[in-house]
């Protein structure tokens, strides 16, 4: 069967006999012993890059983002709290922005792996939740990338490096920094892979098709950004196919209409309400770049700056000080410092698209590869010294006012970049270990390629996160909410005011179960302006910004007006009004002379139980 045959699924699929020689038990047994030892270290590996959180699993967390490994604490007690009571977490909740309500389906929310690590939440906490969570988002991206390129016919090794490749990228290892909701990569190269069953023509389509809505209704509870990129990552692999082969293509046009019917029957089944509560009444405003964030000092937008793709961070185990310091200085997050490939694989990715470019697979995988990561680049940035391509040259500039593409971050498209790299990787290994193209008739032409493989995986191999200790829960912070009495329904405003500025405040709350309900929190609001719709800013009013900035050291900021404090608290409706001060620092002072000596002092935490609630 020709390597465009395995791909276009045209000739009848390559099957073995169930009639086995002797001798085949044997070569099953090598197999399996091969596929356990993949596996093996694909676990190792993930353990490796993590050994450091588990010296206390607890207390540790990953340095670069905090803020979004608090917000993710938050989010597995919620969905913990809600299966220790028998019922699924609620898409909407006001148990985050009180008296309020914040939409989950438009946040990171985790709600298939909270729910899923609910016992590993209730018995040890949700930071050990976050830390097993990312062993299995390694390990199994690279399984998931493992089991999708053995299906299309890569040999054990060819699939066992591309694994790796996918599953150990820095595109991962850096979301894992913060963004568990993207590090959990596992679904997106399933996703790829039975849209190209239904189109090749690799099985029934009715059965890839459930398969297919199932996958993408997982995926949904998981990482909708991810879905959507992975739908990009299929549709130009589509478009590629369909250029290539249309006769072939348009053959198959019926079973796709059939299989995808089949998915969206089966997606809409399992996420359909909550697809409809993320849209009902929902009036996304467009933004003037796609997802602007506030970082460094300066307002950005997201996307690759293409010096990311070949300068490595200190997270990868080969890389200087010069090249560290530079990603050190990258003006955008942390965790999206997605794109770092390495020059040698780099270079190895193009020759083996232009080498073996007769290959459909790899020309397919490859084009979608070079594609997605031109559209990570992202649109014309803010940041005027950001070097980049100019304006037109970014693709991104002209989607980014697309319904709900204007809400992809653009350099996350790396992320399934790697995939297609990753398949790149694999088929042309074996290409060459056959001896096609410049290595015919090269008796050493197969070790010499495996040999180019392990040098360049050699620049992406990550390190250990480096860690730190999380900020410990305050003396008093559980016994305050006892003695105020403090119930699931109460809703606490505390002080300082919950927001990304202040994440800390929001793992107490997931690491002791109390407060349930709390006024402020980190999250998204997609009705908010751009500039406010990250971040919990949405629910900041002058009052609550005060009360941050009274807790900051500096100059003493000004105070709002009697009038609007008393609007700003009619909107958030405290019933308990918890602070982590003194009554003698200015911002205990404040609220005293709001609300009066405090009901309750324990520790370093100030209560005020307020009259009619």
């Amino acid at each position: 069967m020709s390597e465009e045959a395995a791909v276009t699924g045209l000739a009848a699929e390559v099957t073995e006999s169930s009639q086995q020689p002797a001798s085949s038990w044997g070569r099953a047994w090598v197999r399996h012993r091969a596929l356990a030892i993949t596996l093996a270290c694909y676990l190792i590996g993930a353990f490796y890059v993590t050994c450091e959180l588990w010296v206390n699993p607890a207390g540790r967390w990953q340095t670069g983002d905090i803020e979004d490994v608090d917000e993710a604490t938050w989010y597995m007690r919620y969905a913990a709290n809600a299966i220790e009571h028998f019922r699924l977490p609620a898409l909407v909740t006001s148990t985050m922005n009180a008296p309020h309500s914040v939409n989950l389906m438009w946040n990171t929310s985790l709600l298939l792996p909270g729910s899923i690590l609910t016992p590993i939440t209730l018995l040890f906490g949700p930071q050990v939740s976050l830390t097993l969570l990312l062993v299995i988002a390694f390990a199994g991206s690279a399984a998931s990338m493992f089991y999708v390129l053995r299906s299309w016919q890569a040999s054990m090794l060819a699939a066992a490096l591309g694994g790796f490749l996918y599953g150990f990228s820095p595109a991962l290892v850096m979301s894992g920094i913060g963004h568990y909701s993207l590090v959990l990569g596992i679904i997106p190269p399933l996703l790829v892979d039975r849209v190209l069953r239904i189109a090749t023509g690799r099985g029934r389509p009715v059965r890839n098709g459930l398969w297919l809505g199932v996958l993408a209704a997982a995926q949904l509870f998981v990482s909708e950004e991810a879905l959507v990129d992975a739908i990009i990552a299929s549709a130009i692999m589509l478009v590629v196919l369909a250029i290539n082969r249309p006769r072939d293509v348009l053959s198959r046009l019926r079973p796709l209409a059939i299989g995808l019917a089949a998915a969206a029957i089966a997606g809409l089944v399992l996420a359909g309400r909550a697809i409809w509560v993320q849209f009902h009444g929902v009036v996304m405003r467009d933004a003037s770049a796609t997802v602007v964030i506030f970082y460094n000092g300066r307002w950005t937008n997201l996307g690759t700056l293409p010096y990311a793709f070949v300068t490595p961070s200190s997270r990868v185990l080969l890389h200087s000080v010069r090249t560290a310091y530079s990603a050190e200085f990258y003006p955008q997050p942390t965790p999206e410092y997605l794109a770092y490939l390495g020059v040698p694989l780099i270079i190895l990715l193009l020759a083996a698209i232009v080498v073996f470019w007769r290959h459909l697979p790899i020309r397919v995988a490859g084009i979608a590869c070079v594609l997605l990561e031109w559209l990570g680049l992202g649109a014309t940035q803010l940041n005027p010294k950001a070097v980049t391509l100019p304006g037109f040259l970014l693709p991104w500039t002209y989607l980014q006012h697309l319904p709900v593409i204007s809400g992809l971050v653009p350099d996350r498209l790396c992320i399934i970049a790697d995939a297609a790299a990753a398949a790149v990787l694999a088929f042309s290994l074996d290409l060459a270990r056959k001896s096609h193209g410049p290595f015919a008739n090269r008796p050493n032409g197969g070790r010499f390629a495996i040999g180019a493989v392990v040098v360049a995986l050699l620049f992406i191999v990550p390190t250990p996160y480096s860690t730190a200790g999380v900020e410990p829960v305050p003396p008093g912070w559980t016994a305050t909410y006892a003695a105020l009495h403090v119930t699931p329904s109460t809703r606490v405003l505390i002080a300082p005011f919950p927001n990304a500025d202040t994440s800390e405040l929001i793992r107490w709350e997931a690491t002791t179960g109390v407060p349930v309900t709390m006024i402020g929190g980190d999250f998204i609001t997609p009705d908010a302006s751009s500039l406010d719709s990250r971040a919990g800013r949405a629910a900041l009013n002058p009052t609550a910004e005060y009360l941050s900035q009274l807790a900051w050291s500096g100059p003493v900021p000004p105070r709002p007006s009697a009038a609007q404090i008393r609007a700003d608290l009619a909107a958030m409706k405290p019933q308990v009004v918890v602070a982590v001060t003194a009554s003698t620092t200015r911002l205990g002072r404040f609220l005293i002379s709001l609300f009066g000596q405090p009901t309750t002092h324990i520790g370093r935490i100030l209560g005020w139980r307020l009259p009619g609630s």
